[in-house]
């Protein structure tokens, strides 16, 4: 008893951790919400609980942006004698900076949009587009019986709120394990919700498969990587690694396996060559509502997450690790409009669309980061999130689109089913020609200026011949998109035509608001661009 007492009278004692609860509070909502959702499955009646747990998600998100906006008005800080754009939070464990609350706002808005997809019900007959029992075998008799008494999986909401605060924590996050555990976070409930889909269930379950096995193996390449890092600069923390590189203290072998290796995990969430496999049969086989919540928000979280490692912590070792991703860019520019040319389906060509669109976002990436002492082109950093919310409203908007034409088996995706829909619903095609056109970059919508200031980003960093290709493999892309152009509205339909499914007001709204950004963005671009380029840089 005396030794124990005398052993602990040496220890120093332990504070308790200091915790921004003002600047980390709209994840706080959004983590609390989902938590809600979880005793709402449990004890509220099930005969009301969609309509409850919907209500919960899209309460929580617009209170989570309109603090995000709090927060962003009030980032600027006295550091010693110099004003600071941000801090480091929760004991150093996350960077509340203008990216990372910019990439908050983006990343609540296309949730809100998302959850209204989830919610529609209208085109199912009443029912969401998700399975009643996932347990159930798809044809069984179990089945039937779940769409008889009209079960749902309102788990949905919860699961798209925990990835939600799982993207918002990957971009912001400051230290390694931090960022490890929200790429868990934002994963898990992805790979259960793609698997959900109420039609083609196998072809869902597989989709859902595919994307866990191959998610699981990118995540442990990313966790080496981790280790390796802490094995080269003795901490988990992005600014202690920034100094381990700036110095050269470690085995440079060390180093380099770590960045190849955490590029490994996060250049597949981002779905670059040649990391993408999963992409396409996942975009295909998960209910399109999540495949739509992925293609905007996994994108924006990994793409921070991305330039967060690679900027700050590996900054010093720029000359190592850009000519990797200029090889990257090339392949993944060029792989995804070339074999978006061949693909029949259109989710399938989304996915492709998606791929090619990451390798133009890594043009800007590669050209963003000038000098070895990381100083940061703030104006780059704009471009990209500038790009990634044009990118993600677009995206959101087609896939909305995409749940509207169908036949008597549900969604109908094979090209030759849209052609004459010109003709059958023209506003319908003409919004679905708009978010086309956008991805294409054509002038007068958000995808022109996007890829104009990330192909300017990379040209003022003296990578121009990077900026010639992609400014080729953006006239290639152009081929499939304005194909699909012609398809709808040149083409003779098959048999009766596609048939449009008349959705409720939500999908409405999203396809509205869509449609309404991608031109907003391409006409008056600048309010967006100044509120980017505001967000200024990260902070270690």
């Amino acid at each position: 008893m005396i030794a124990s007492h005398v052993l602990t009278a040496d220890l120093p004692p332990i504070s308790a951790p200091s915790i921004e609860y003002s600047l980390l509070a709209p994840m706080f909502i959004i983590v609390g919400a989902a938590l809600v959702g979880v005793l709402i499955e449990a004890f509220w009646p099930r005969r009301n609980r969609f309509v409850a747990q919907a209500v919960l998600a899209v309460v929580a998100i617009a209170a989570a942006l309109g603090d995000t906006v709090y927060v962003f008005q009030h980032l600027d800080v006295v550091d010693g004698a110099r004003l600071a754009r941000g801090q480091v939070a929760a004991e150093g464990a996350v960077s509340i900076d203008g990216p990372g609350v910019f990439a908050w706002g983006i990343l609540l808005i296309f949730a809100l949009m998302s959850i209204l997809l989830f919610a529609e019900r209208r085109l199912e007959g009443g029912l969401s587009g998700f399975t009643g029992r996932a347990a159930d075998a798809p044809g069984s008799g179990a089945e039937t019986e779940a769409i008889t008494k009209r079960i749902e999986h309102t788990e949905i909401f919860p699961l798209a709120l925990f990835a939600l605060v799982g993207m918002m924590l990957f971009a912001t996050a400051n230290d390694l394990l931090t960022m490890f555990v929200a790429l868990e976070v934002l994963s898990l409930p992805l790979y259960l919700l793609c698997g959900l889909a109420r039609r083609r269930r196998l072809l869902s379950q597989e989709a859902a498969l595919k994307y866990f096995l191959l998610g699981a193996f990118s995540s442990v390449f990313f966790l080496y990587g981790v280790a390796l890092a802490y094995g080269y600069a003795g901490s988990f923390e992005l600014s202690a690694i920034a100094v381990a590189v700036s110095t050269r203290t470690g085995s440079e072998n060390l180093l380099l396996a770590s960045m190849a290796l955490m590029a490994v995990g996060l250049l597949f969430k981002i779905g670059a060559v040649p990391f993408h496999t999963w992409t396409p049969d996942v975009y295909q086989g998960a209910p399109t509502p999540v495949t739509a919540f992925m293609a905007a928000g996994t994108k924006a979280a990994a793409f921070l997450a991305l330039l967060r490692i690679f900027f700050v912590a590996f900054g010093g070792a720029s000359w190592d690790w850009r000519p990797m991703m200029v090889i990257i860019a090339v392949i993944t520019m060029f792989l995804g409009a070339v074999v978006s040319i061949s693909q029949t389906d259109v989710k399938r060509m989304l996915a492709y669309s998606s791929i090619a669109h990451a390798g133009f976002l890594l043009v800007g990436f590669v050209g963003a980061y000038v000098g070895v002492a990381g100083s940061l082109r703030v104006t780059s950093v704009s471009s990209i999130l500038f790009y990634l919310a044009v990118y993600g409203v677009s995206s959101i908007g087609a896939f909305a689109i995409v749940t509207l034409v169908r036949d008597s088996g549900g969604e109908t995706t094979h090209l030759s089913k849209w052609a004459g829909l010109g003709k059958k619903s023209p506003v319908l095609a003409g919004t679905f020609a708009l978010f086309m056109l956008s991805f294409a970059g054509i002038p007068l919508t958000g995808g022109f200026i996007g890829k104009w200031t990330v192909f300017s980003a990379a040209w003022s960093g003296g990578f121009w011949p990077l900026v010639v290709f992609g400014v080729l493999v953006s006239a290639l892309a152009a081929y499939f998109y304005v194909r699909v152009i012609v398809l709808m509205f040149f083409t003779d339909p098959v048999g009766e035509g596609p048939s449009v499914a008349v959705p409720s007001i939500l999908t409405t709204v999203v396809i509205a608001v869509a449609a309404t950004a991608t031109i907003g963005l391409g006409i008056i671009p600048g309010p967006v661009l100044d509120l980017a380029q505001h967000a200024g840089a990260f902070v270690r």
